[in-house]
């Protein structure tokens, strides 16, 4: 398998992944999602919108756009518009890596910022806005058990791998 096809599937996968995770948790009560517990964010909610703000500023580094915008994403306080903003942002990923070459993905992306600088390829950061929400939804799972949610999906890549090629046998 090559870089393309890696990156392209790994994308592709965080994007099934964030939309099983809202599908699951649009079903839940305002109360559960908002209710408070020791994590790194104090409610499910605030973790969607951290993974979402996240998955935007990285967007902008990766796409060299500069489309982040911090203020008009933390305004952003209702439900719907937490996961509005991580399935645009994660199906708007999927839609640009489908249109980079391997040489595209191996180009080096500068960043400086007031937190730290770096100089990665974009495939780098884009496995890191992979990682990073894969982390906060296992954090989500166990958040959810404490406030009473203990049906979350399966969502293992192999079970995406498996999925994904049944599918494609089907039609």
């Amino acid at each position: 398998m090559n870089l393309k096809t890696l990156i392209n599937h790994s994308v592709q996968y965080n994007n099934w992944v964030v939309n099983k995770y809202i599908d699951w948790l649009s079903t839940k009560s305002d109360e559960q999602l908002n209710q408070e517990v020791i994590s790194s964010f104090p409610t499910i909610l605030t973790t969607l919108h951290h993974i979402w703000q996240t998955q935007q500023y990285w967007w902008s580094h990766i796409a060299e756009n500069g489309d982040f915008n911090f203020p008009e994403i933390s305004a952003a306080n209702t439900k719907e518009e937490i996961f509005n903003g991580i399935k645009n942002n994660s199906q708007k990923l999927v839609d640009y890596v489908e249109t980079l070459s391997e040489e595209d993905l191996t180009k080096n992306v500068k960043i400086e910022s007031p937190w730290f600088q770096c100089d990665f390829s974009k495939y780098e950061y884009i496995q890191h806005v992979i990682v990073h929400g894969a982390y906060h939804r296992g954090q989500i799972v166990t958040m959810g058990r404490n406030v009473g949610i203990t049906d979350a999906p399966m969502t293992d890549y192999n079970f995406w791998n498996v999925y994904k090629s049944s599918e494609v046998e089907q039609n």
